[in-house]
């Protein structure tokens, strides 16, 4: 009689089980799990392709649990916040969300994440990177508490054109007047959940805020609401291809944090990376506003632009060229759409190239045939992102669809 087979592990070694964990594990075909700030996290479940277009055409799942979150509570939370991000915060009323960025002393972009604020002396801070030595250093000082509630509170990103039906059927009567970063609470299976209407797919969506304990009634059941829906769970690389569609970069793959860069050169600034939109230079001191002053008045050293490209081949990690001779700059993310039917990617150019010269630039591409790798040059130019923008992402009430 043979052995029986062993069970095939279901968390990798070394990664913890995130709230959602026993749910993931009944969807992931693939048994691909990532590390994301420690937990188990799925890049694929069952095919890149099933997983995108159920993004752009049903509605989705996505665990962001392993995001980093911060309370800022207390009489000073707000001069704290305004203080550490570069975007005025007292104009944010209760109920709402910002996406923000903030620098270090010397204009460079330490990270980018969402505030939320709930009253007058209490904010959240939803970001990418541990930012909690970095808030108590701002935080000095001040009369605050700085808390990580990173694991004592689960989130889920419901994405979509059909996610606010969905929520209606699931009896969130008023769900479709919230307004686009609006701010929320509802009960689902009898547990408290904080909804808001922000999402990193570029499409109507929103994230919800639960209890660990509740995950899971919670997570069932959206999947029992969504049936009818087209409800299908998501992993990073379908959400990946989405980002890049929506506009929104990523730490670590198209900028690099202040904090973690071993080349001085190698930090970015708001507006090298075109998030100047972001610096309200006319409000009070906030770090790094004085060196934000002085390179307000210059023009970027090198600049992130979103290009488009000829043909339909990713020019992954592409250097790009001007006249096809002289190097100017190079691809982060880089995508063929298969939304927008188009070949495109973000680049870092070296200036003046992608702010005064825009012409005849050119990426190399190299494509594996047969084992054998060909070169090809294929001709690109700047374009405005974002490159995916459906009137549903801010249309309230969204149609059911």
């Amino acid at each position: 009689m043979a052995a029986p087979a062993k069970p095939i592990p279901q968390v990798p070694l070394g990664l913890e089980p995130g709230p959602f964990h026993d749910r993931l594990v009944q969807h992931n075909r693939q048994q691909a799990w990532m590390n994301w700030m420690g937990y188990a996290s799925p890049s694929v479940l069952d095919t890149v392709e099933f997983e995108y277009f159920a993004i752009r055409n049903q509605s989705t799942l996505f665990d962001i649990s392993p995001m980093c979150k911060y309370a800022i509570t207390g009489p000073d939370a707000e001069a704290v916040v305004n203080r550490l991000v570069t975007r005025d915060t007292r104009k944010l009323q209760p109920g709402r969300v910002a996406y923000c960025i903030w620098c270090d002393e010397d204009g460079n972009v330490v990270d980018d994440g969402t505030v939320f604020r709930y009253s007058p002396t209490e904010f959240r801070l939803c970001c990418q990177e541990p930012q909690l030595s970095w808030l108590e250093d701002i935080a000095w000082g001040f009369d605050v508490e700085i808390c990580d509630v990173t694991r004592d509170i689960a989130g889920l990103a419901l994405q979509g054109p059909t996610s606010c039906a969905l929520l209606k059927d699931l009896g969130l009567a008023g769900i479709e007047t919230l307004k686009p970063f609006g701010l929320t609470t509802f009960t689902i299976a009898g547990a408290e959940v904080g909804i808001s209407r922000t999402g990193f797919t570029g499409d109507l969506g929103y994230e919800l805020w639960i209890d660990p304990p509740d995950a899971l009634a919670v997570w069932d059941a959206l999947m029992a609401a969504g049936k009818l829906r087209g409800l299908r769970v998501i992993g990073y690389e379908a959400l990946e291809m989405a980002r890049i569609e929506a506009g929104f970069l990523l730490p670590k793959i198209d900028f690099l944090s202040a904090q973690t860069v071993l080349r001085a050169d190698r930090a970015s600034t708001p507006f090298e990376l075109g998030l100047d939109w972001l610096v309200a230079l006319d409000k009070p001191h906030f770090n790094g506003r004085r060196a934000l002053l002085d390179l307000s008045q210059k023009p970027p050293r090198r600049k992130l632009v979103a290009i488009e490209i000829e043909r339909d081949k990713p020019a992954h990690n592409a250097l790009v060229y001007h006249r096809k001779t002289r190097e100017v700059g190079m691809v982060t993310s880089a995508l063929w759409s298969p939304t927008c039917k188009r070949n495109i990617a973000y680049a870092w150019l070296d200036a003046p190239y992608g702010q005064s010269i825009n012409d005849n630039l050119w990426v190399e591409i190299y494509v594996q045939k047969e084992i054998r790798w060909q070169r090809r040059m294929a001709r690109c130019h700047p374009v405005d992102k974002p490159f995916f923008a459906n009137p549903r992402r801010t249309a309230t009430p969204p149609s059911d669809h």
